[in-house]
C-alpha cells in the first residue's frame, strides 16, 4: 500500500505565513508615513507656488515701469498688493499682508491655512503649526518648515 501525498502539510502552510507575517512587519512602516510624506509635498508644492508668485509679480511690476506703484495687476482683474520701499531686492514682490501674497497664489481650501501679516506671510498644513512655508517681506525669502517630521 503506497500513500501519496496530496496538498500542503500543516508545517509547510504555517511557514508561509510566518514568512508573510514577517514580510509585512517589514514593508508595514515604509508605507505608513505616506500621509506625512504628502503633506510635506504639498507644502513643498505651496513654497513653489510662493517663489513663482514673487518672481512673476516683480516682473511684471518692473516691466511696467510703475517702480512707486503699490499695486501690480497680474490676471487682468487680481490686483496684488506689493512691496515698496524696502530695497531693491524685494520691492515689486507680493507684500505679506492682505491683498498682497495671498492673491498671489492659491491654497487648498480646508487643507492649508495662510495667514498675512506685517513681516510675514505664513501658510501652515491645518493642525500642524510646525508643518509650514513662510514668506519674509524684508528679504523676500521662502522658507520651508515641512519634513517628514513636522508633517507627521
Amino acid at each position: 500500500m503506497s500513500k501519496h501525498q496530496r496538498g500542503f502539510t500543516l508545517i509547510e502552510l504555517i511557514v508561509v505565513i510566518v514568512i508573510l507575517g514577517i514580510l509585512a512587519a517589514t514593508a508595514l512602516p515604509r508605507f505608513v508615513n505616506l500621509q506625512g510624506d504628502a503633506r510635506n509635498a504639498q507644502i513643498s508644492g505651496i513654497a513653489a507656488s510662493m517663489e513663482a508668485a514673487k518672481q512673476l509679480v516683480q516682473g511684471k511690476w518692473l516691466a511696467t515701469g510703475s517702480t512707486g506703484a503699490t499695486t501690480v495687476n497680474i490676471d487682468g482683474t487680481t490686483i496684488v498688493t506689493v512691496i515698496t520701499a524696502v530695497g531693491p531686492i524685494v520691492n515689486g514682490m507680493p507684500d505679506t499682508v492682505a491683498g498682497g501674497m495671498n492673491l498671489a497664489i492659491t491654497v487648498p481650501t480646508g487643507v492649508v491655512t495662510c495667514t498675512p501679516g506685517a513681516a510675514t506671510f505664513v501658510c501652515n498644513y491645518t493642525g500642524l503649526a510646525a508643518c509650514s512655508v513662510t514668506f519674509t517681506r524684508a528679504t523676500g525669502a521662502v522658507t520651508i518648515g515641512a519634513s517628514a517630521t513636522n508633517c507627521s
